[in-house]
């Protein structure tokens, strides 16, 4: 048996269905698109879902992936095993509405034993125990003696998720040997030892499964298949587990040389080792497709997997950060088939590096919290770290629930997960929602009431802002279809064509009107379905609207305007950005209206203000050159080929709009924008500032709005200089001077305040009352604030080791009490905090500290008085104790 690299079985597997006609797709991002159900990809259908359920016409009725997946349940086993990892590539073809059984059979059949030359002895499908069709297909068509084909029950060989489409399954096992398995004689396929694996998984989707727990047949029944690359290259190479695959193990002898040790020469050293090669590979792929590091979601999946690394790392006695230089060979290995991995490899490298280096500042010091916190467990004869302890050591220094719950294993301690995840409620409000926001049925895929799924709706929105459509229908609130709505009523209205353009890629929905001869909808919002239909929402604001009705569609014309301004300049502001600070600066996120817009992009600290400054000199200088702005239509590899800048994460079909304003920008978008960039006006920046872990935002205005801004300012520049009797230009000179006069008052107060304090000190001290072994002092001094009753309470301990002072003020109306008590005093028993809280109740206010110096705040003037007049009881009790 001819043993083949992972890349080159990945090459073969797609090529080979190539040939039977399929579609060859790009791996979709990590990051789901519209899957509520899912943080991150995790087989090679969840990105297919929209296809097999309808909502999504797919680019061809046979297609093939190799999918990049991540799965996490297990991450704390990852290391500790050589047969657990969160990283795979899953190869897979797929049929939807066209072949079926035979074919997916036969050309798995023809893959396994023709192309890669698997001796067909060794190869046991197995199919569902009802499903005659499937095992008479491997009998009859492939040859395979009864002794070979296997049939299991519905838990091995039935596909299904909760409602919607299912079916079952067959599965081809490859028979590893007779020396891999339990010896028993009833050894087969299914059996739970190392002999038999499943490498391939035919799912047959024939069937739509209902609320009461029967079973349709699906008109058009569909073909889903998967096979782990790693495990088939695991059988194609003879090793036996992943980290033993070529291209794995070259990162894993990577590992080995940062660390100077070997692998399999110590068990505790190869977990470290396993835990650093699997952890690397999900975090560049997952930095490439968008992540970033953060405390929730799929950011805090990317931060658990890298402080894991780090933390094993060190303990391999690797120094400093060793991971973004470790991401270059994961890069190298994996990018002939993950092109944006070296695209994006020094962005890649910087989103890895900001993230150890954070966690290496707390690292250490972290660790020896939580040295102290297992000795002290241990001290007590208790079995567990309490959740409070192990919510600090997240909160404060970054450790990750499942670290601290390794590093106590270790230990044999437990960790209190309930208590901690009380703590990290609020927290993580925003994770736990979106995991448990996951759809009844997993398909998720909601049409509008009788809707033919074949409608489309003609965006002519580029070239016009008004059309005569056809209304193709109607729907209430609820999704229901109507025929007719009435002035008052809320609908959605479907045309057959439209200038409205549907909120996407952060531009915001045109608004506008729908008129029909009796009646008009006024439009609010047009969003646009997988399927390419337009709902326009809307309400009837006068007579009536029915299905059918010729109908003329005009969109606010000034409102689109504004927001191909802003649409326009964001495009400018990415080139520019990257100009300035380097070309790793990506869009992460943008908000487009006709108001003002939003960009956010990737980087890992504030541009600072001469960036910014620079960034919006630079748009400016495109718009006052008048750069035209043109679009075109290419596909995507001509398309990349132009240097056209590409949204992060997001995936392209076969063909790409490309918008191109002269030499400066070039992008993909589907977006409206204007002509030439003189149209822009004016382009004001306003803000820079971070949103999220390497994550920035930036916010501007453009044309009429940035003029407005621009005169207003102007207008509170001039109103501020007249009140300083300077003109605008001398403002920074008479500010300046104004603050240095201020500072030179300041010290002439401080300097008076002292003078008075120490007079005060004396005149104190010569009245101070002998308590026991005290001087008590309690008095009322109106002309001090809070810093000068402090500062007489300081001098008066130091002066005095004896006294005890209860200082009061009701300066401005602000009741205010400061405790003091001198080293003799706080030895007689004296304690400030609790002197100064009963002191501040009597004035109706709280307050407490130390036992030698402690303040408080009141409500009322005029109860001072009588809050002095508790000091002495209280204190004659803290003396007798």
């Amino acid at each position: 048996m001819q043993k083949i690299g992972l890349n080159e079985l990945r090459e073969r597997f797609l090529a080979f269905f190539e040939g039977k006609g399929h579609l060859r797709m790009h791996s979709f991002p990590l990051i789901p698109k519209n899957d509520r159900s899912l943080l991150l990809i995790n087989s090679g259908m969840a990105p297919l879902k929209p296809y097999f359920t309808g909502a999504a016409a797919p680019p061809d009725k046979r297609v093939t992936t190799c999918q990049k997946c991540i799965r996490t349940p297990d991450i704390e086993n990852v290391g500790k095993t050589d047969r657990h990892g969160t990283f795979f590539e899953m190869l897979g073809n797929f049929s939807f509405g066209d072949y079926f059984k035979r074919e997916a059979i036969l050309w798995a059949w023809e893959f396994f034993t023709q192309e890669l030359g698997l001796p067909r002895e060794r190869l046991y499908p197995s199919v569902f125990t009802e499903d005659d069709e499937a095992y008479g297909i491997w009998r009859d068509e492939v040859g395979l003696p009864e002794s070979h084909v296997v049939r299991l029950g519905k838990e091995d060989n039935f596909w299904e998720h909760g409602l919607g489409p299912c079916g079952p399954s067959s599965e081809i096992y490859f028979d590893r040997g007779p020396e891999k398995g339990c010896g028993r004689p009833e050894c087969a396929p299914g059996c739970d030892c190392d002999r038999y694996i499943e490498v391939w998984n035919l799912v047959f989707t024939q069937f739509d499964r209902k609320e009461d727990g029967s079973y349709e047949r699906l008109a058009h029944p569909n073909i889903d298949t998967g096979m782990g690359l790693e495990r088939l290259a695991c059988v194609m190479q003879g090793v036996d587990n992943l980290f033993e695959v070529d291209t794995i193990r070259a990162l894993l002898d990577k590992v080995c040389g940062f660390a100077n040790v070997s692998y399999k020469t110590d068990a505790q050293s190869d977990v470290s080792i396993r835990v650093i090669t699997d952890h690397i590979r999900s975090t560049v792929m997952m930095a490439a497709d968008g992540v970033v590091p953060s405390n929730e979601g799929r950011g805090y999946v990317l931060r658990r997997l890298l402080r894991r690394a780090a933390r094993h790392g060190r303990l391999l006695g690797i120094e400093g950060r060793f991971l973004s230089e470790l991401s270059e060979t994961a890069v190298a290995l994996s990018g002939g088939a993950y092109p944006e991995l070296l695209e994006k490899s020094e962005y890649i490298k910087k989103v890895i590096s900001v993230e150890e280096g954070r966690f290496a500042q707390t690292l250490d010091q972290g660790l020896a919290i939580f040295r102290e916190y297992l000795a002290d467990v241990k001290a007590a004869g208790r079995g567990s770290l309490g959740g409070d302890l192990a919510f600090k050591l997240h909160d404060t220094y970054g450790f990750p629930l499942d670290l601290t719950r390794e590093i106590a294993e270790e230990e044999g301690v437990a960790v209190d997960e309930a208590v901690f995840r009380e703590k990290m409620e609020e927290q993580r409000a925003k994770a736990r929602s979106a995991l448990k926001a996951k759809d009844a049925a997993a398909w998720g895929g909601i049409l509008l009431e009788g809707l033919d799924a074949s409608v489309k709706t003609e965006f002519v929105g580029y070239e016009t802002m008004s059309a005569d459509a056809a209304v193709l229908g109607l729907f209430a609130d609820d999704g229901t279809a109507v025929e007719r709505a009435a002035e008052g009523e809320t609908v959605t209205v479907v045309l057959d064509r439209t200038p409205f353009y549907a909120e996407s890629g952060g531009q915001q929905a045109d608004t506008g009107r729908i008129t029909v001869s009796g009646g008009e909808v006024s439009v609010f919002d047009c969003k646009k379905t997988e399927n390419g239909v337009y709902l326009h929402l809307g309400e009837v604001t006068g007579g009536s609207i029915a299905r059918a009705d010729a109908a003329r569609a005009e969109l606010d014309a000034a409102r689109r305007r504004d927001t191909e301004k802003n649409h326009t300049a964001t495009h400018l502001l990415q080139a520019a950005l990257k100009r300035v600070l380097g070309d790793h600066v990506n869009q992460s996120g943008s908000l487009v209206g006709p108001e003002k817009l939003r960009f956010d992009f990737n980087h890992f600290e504030a541009a600072g203000a001469d960036a910014v400054a620079e960034a919006e000199r630079l748009v400016n200088e495109q718009i006052f050159s008048g750069l035209p702005v043109t679009v075109r239509e290419m596909d995507i590899e001509t398309a990349r080929g132009t240097g056209a800048q590409a949204l992060f994460g997001e995936k392209y079909g076969d063909v790409v709009r490309v918008v191109s304003a002269g030499a400066f920008s070039r992008e993909f978008c589907g977006g409206t924008h204007v002509e030439n960039t003189r149209e822009i006006g004016l382009f004001v920046l306003l803000s820079e500032s971070g949103v999220a872990a390497g994550i920035r935002r930036i916010e501007a205005l453009t044309g009429g709005a940035a003029y407005r801004h621009l005169k207003q300012a102007e207008r509170v520049l001039s109103y501020s200089a007249a009140l300083l009797k300077a003109s605008p230009n001398e403002l920074p000179q008479r500010i300046a001077a104004l603050q240095h006069e201020t500072k030179e008052r300041e010290r002439e107060i401080e300097r008076l305040t002292a003078r008075l304090i120490s007079g005060l000190v004396d005149e104190a001290l010569s009245g101070a009352a002998e308590t026991g072994p005290v001087l008590l002092i309690a008095r009322r001094f109106d002309q001090l604030d809070a810093d000068g009753l402090r500062g007489m309470a300081d001098s008066l301990r130091e002066r005095e080791p004896r006294c005890v002072a209860l200082l009061a003020s009701g300066k401005d109306g602000r009741v205010g009490f400061v405790a003091a008590a001198g080293k003799a005093a706080v030895a007689a028993g004296v304690h400030a905090g609790n002197l100064v809280k009963a002191a501040a109740a009597a004035a109706g206010g709280g307050g407490g500290g130390r036992p030698d110096m402690a303040q408080a705040g009141g409500k009322d003037p005029a109860l001072i008085e009588a809050a002095l007049a508790v000091v002495p009881e209280t204190l004659a009790r803290q003396i007798k104790k």
